[in-house]
């Protein structure tokens, strides 16, 4: 097997709780940091779109209500041209595929229900973020960033999700 390009970037993933006023706040953050690409989740945002939220960093994101959920990724301005497509699966779960020195990168970001939140809701945000993770070609590299919310535990050699 070949061994893939590498590419360096910095990647993270954030629970902001809401965007609603956090945008440069957010920004200058991943500026210090020298973060490229962040996955944030809880943004409370209603709406599929992308904005500048300043200092060079553009937020796609989406969400249906304004008061709960909501997921977002924020790029480096000068990552956002590299942008090939946008999933936008649920106020959940969404993806962005991008190319970056040749290396197809899809960054998915999730927000896991909470522990008391319905079996429902918790069976459809697995599902939806098995069907992103499906549909990904093989060969093409992956970073999820998620609040996963504790549902994700070890035993043994196999992942229970709860």
């Amino acid at each position: 097997m070949r061994k893939g390009k590498s590419v360096g970037l910095r990647i993270g993933t954030l629970n902001v709780g809401t965007m609603t006023g956090k945008g440069r706040e957010l920004a200058d953050m991943m500026e210090r940091r020298k973060v490229d690409i962040l996955c944030v989740q809880e943004t409370r945002w209603k709406g599929s779109k992308a904005r500048s939220i300043g200092a060079g960093f553009k937020l796609f994101y989406y969400g249906v209500d304004s008061k709960r959920n909501g997921v977002g990724v924020v790029l480096k301005e000068e990552f956002v041209r590299n942008v090939l497509e946008v999933k936008r699966v649920s106020d959940r779960v969404m993806s962005l595929k991008l190319e970056i020195e040749g290396v197809m990168l899809n960054v998915v970001s999730g927000y896991a229900p909470q522990v008391g939140c319905e079996l429902e809701e918790k069976e459809r945000f697995w599902s939806e973020l098995d069907e992103v993770m499906e549909s990904i070609p093989t060969g093409e590299r992956v970073v999820i960033g998620a609040d996963f919310n504790g549902h994700v535990e070890v035993r043994g050699t196999q992942v229970m999700r709860r």
